[in-house]
Parts: structure tokens; sequence; C-alpha cells
């Protein structure tokens, strides 16, 4: 049986990090605060706007090969019994082979609200699939 350890593993140019393409191995994620377009942690993310309350718009450094890949989008918020909300849906809003538009629903007293609310506070997303 062989063993490969290695320290850093480069792109043959010795400096560029390796691609990773036809592996199951995430190819973007992020860490960010709902309440500000800002990362705080993320892989092959360019950028983030704010897309309205509630909602991000998060752009690819290297785009997917289509918009048929998969995404999980997750949100962490304070104790929605001090706001009186209950999350109804978070996810994707839609998608490109270069942005993902997240959002976040909610319900606060019986009546739904488009576009999150002030309770939300860091949106979650994993991508997997095929880079172009």
């Amino acid at each position: 049986m062989s063993e490969l350890r290695a320290d850093t593993i480069t792109a043959s140019d010795g400096t560029s990090p390796i691609t990773l393409t036809k592996q199951s191995a995430a190819k973007a994620y992020i860490y960010s605060p709902a309440t500000s377009a800002s990362i705080t942690d993320s892989f092959n993310i360019a950028s983030i706007t704010d897309g309205g309350t509630g909602e991000q718009d998060m752009a690819f450094v290297s785009s997917m090969s289509d918009a048929n890949y998969s995404s999980i989008v997750a949100i962490q918020t304070v104790n929605m019994q001090n706001t009186g909300g209950n999350v109804r849906t978070v996810g994707i809003h839609s998608k490109t082979s270069s942005l993902i538009d997240a959002r976040a629903d909610y319900i606060l007293n019986t009546a739904l609200y488009v576009g999150g609310y002030e309770g939300l506070i860091f949106y979650n997303m994993s991508t997997h699939g095929d880079l172009a």
C-alpha cells in the first residue's frame, strides 16, 4: 500500500492552488453575516451583495459548469421567541452558473414576510457540482 504525505499541494506552476474538478469536495462555501454584505470565511466566493432584507447574492470566483449543481443554505438566528417569529423557508431564491441568490422568509404573528427578519445572524452555504 502506498502512502502520500504532504504539507502543501500546488498546481504545476508551483504557486497556484490545485483546481478541484470532477470530485465530490465542496466547490464553494461561505459563512456570512446576514446584516452586512461581508464575508467572514469562504472558498471560491468572489463577492457578496446585499439583495435586500434577508437576501444575499453570492458570486463565485470560478463558475460552475451550469446551473444544475447542488447548494445547501442554512441560517443561524437569535432566540426566535424574543422576536415572535418563525423561519418558514430558507434557501436558494435563484441561481446561475456564477451566482447564488439566497433568501430567508419568516412568519411573524401568522403573517408571512418575504425576505428575512431582524433575528437572522449568519448565512451558511455549501455548493457541490462540477466547475466550468
